[in-house]
Parts: structure tokens; C-alpha cells; sequence
């Protein structure tokens, strides 16, 4: 008997996922403006994130609304710890830790897993298929804005193991509207999805710092740039007419 819980989800999601979209950093990341600096600082806080979904998954594969959609295939650690390695050379781990934001967010995801293990569903939708929805579209992005070639730096958007990423959702949807839920846990899961969602935009909202600290500096650069031409390239006045 089918749930539709996947559909839920959607229609659930719809006005946070909305939300996240707009916070400034993904909003300028969509526009083509991506700044290294802040975007390593998300993948960091991406692996945090990863590794916390991915140890409670695996503690709760057998669980019976968790192991329908459990796909060793979807994981992203081990990907992400490729681009980590790319941003911030062989020592990366000694170079990395979690925002304030992504601890919040990773502490969620622990509480979860070991007091309500259904609602990690929430969380694994919630990553796992923005992942895959759009992940060829903001690799692209990132290597054009980044002067990125081939893989360096995104490997985190590719899925080796995903021959098909339409199927695979298709596949995905359907095993989520298999998990046997009552009213009540698919009213909890839609909630969870939407502090899921909430907790995303909250880790966004801090890389916005970062863009307009660059923001800053650029227009201070251009100040400055403009005075100094002044100073050595003064612009003649034009003689009035008598």
C-alpha cells in the first residue's frame, strides 16, 4: 500500500525549499558568483554533515523505515573527502571544522538517530535528492566560476555507482512511499524535513559573511583603483565656450 509519502514530502518541503534557495550565497552561487574560499568552507561543512547522515544510516540500516532507502550508492563522504583533499591539500583534517551552524545541525541528526530513527528519513531525502536533482547543473557552475577542469573539486556532484540518476529517483520515490508510516510519523518526517531544510539555509546564511566581506573588499579595490587614476590620469576639463 503506498503512503504518496514521497509526494507529501514535496508538497510538504515546498515553502522552505523555496526559502534556502534565496538565502544570498545560493543565490549568487546560481548566478555564476562563487568565491573559493566560501565554497571550501561549505564543502567542509558538507563532510560534517555527511558523516553524521551517513553513521546514523548505517547504525539504523535495519530498521524497518530506514532500510528501504538505505543506498550505500548515495553516499558522499568519501566523495567529498576527494574535493577536501583538493581545497586544502594532504592535511585537510587538520585544517577543517564545523560553523556553529553545522554542529547544530550535525548534533540534529545524532538525536534523531539514536531517540527517533524515522525521522532520518527527512534528513536523508532532504540531502540525498537535492544532490541529485541538481548536481550536474551546480558542478557546471562551479567549475565555470572557479576556473575548475575535470573533476578537481567537484567530485562531490558525480555518483559512480548511479547509472541512471532519473531512475534512480524514480526508484528512490517509490521505496519512500513503500516505508510502512502512519499519519502521525509522516506528519513528524514532513516536519523533520522542514527543520532539515532550515538547518541547510542556516549553514548558507553563514558563507553570506564571507561574500560580502568579498563584496566589500571589491568595491574598497575599485575605490581605490579610481582615486589613484585620478591622482595620475586626471580627466581635463573641457574648455567652456565663450
Amino acid at each position: 500500500m503506498s503512503t504518496k509519502l514521497a509526494e507529501q514530502l514535496r508538497k510538504g518541503t515546498t515553502k522552505s525549499h523555496s526559502m534556502a534557495e534565496n538565502v544570498s550565497f545560493v543565490k549568487s552561487f546560481l548566478g555564476g558568483v562563487v568565491d573559493k574560499k566560501a565554497y571550501r568552507k561549505l564543502v567542509a561543512n558538507l563532510y560534517f554533515v555527511y558523516v553524521a547522515i551517513e553513521k546514523q544510516m548505517e547504525s539504523n540500516k535495519n530498521h524497518q523505515l530506514i532500510q528501504p532507502i538505505y543506498f550505500t550508492e548515495l553516499h558522499r563522504t568519501t566523495s567529498l573527502k576527494d574535493d577536501l583533499k583538493y581545497y586544502y591539500g594532504d592535511n585537510w583534517i587538520d585544517e577543517i571544522a564545523p560553523s556553529e551552524a553545522t554542529q547544530i545541525y550535525v548534533r540534529r541528526i545524532h538525536e534523531v538517530g539514536m531517540n527517533q530513527p524515522e525521522l532520518l528519513v527527512a534528513h536523508a531525502y532532504t540531502r540525498y535528492m537535492g544532490d541529485l536533482s541538481g548536481g550536474q547543473i551546480l558542478k557546471k557552475i562551479a567549475q565555470n566560476a572557479m576556473n575548475l577542469s575535470g573533476n578537481q573539486g567537484t567530485s562531490f556532484y558525480d555518483f559512480p555507482e548511479i547509472q541512471n540518476e532519473s531512475l534512480f529517483k524514480d526508484n528512490y520515490r517509490g521505496q519512500l512511499n513503500q516505508i510502512p508510516v502512519d499519519e502521525r510519523q509522516i506528519s513528524d518526517i514532513i516536519a523533520e524535513a522542514n527543520i532539515a531544510f532550515t538547518l541547510n539555509m542556516k549553514m548558507f546564511q553563514e558563507l553570506n559573511s564571507s561574500l560580502i566581506k568579498i563584496m566589500i573588499m571589491l568595491l574598497v579595490n575599485t575605490i581605490s583603483n579610481l582615486k589613484i587614476n585620478q591622482r595620475f590620469f586626471p580627466v581635463k576639463k573641457s574648455k567652456s565656450k565663450s
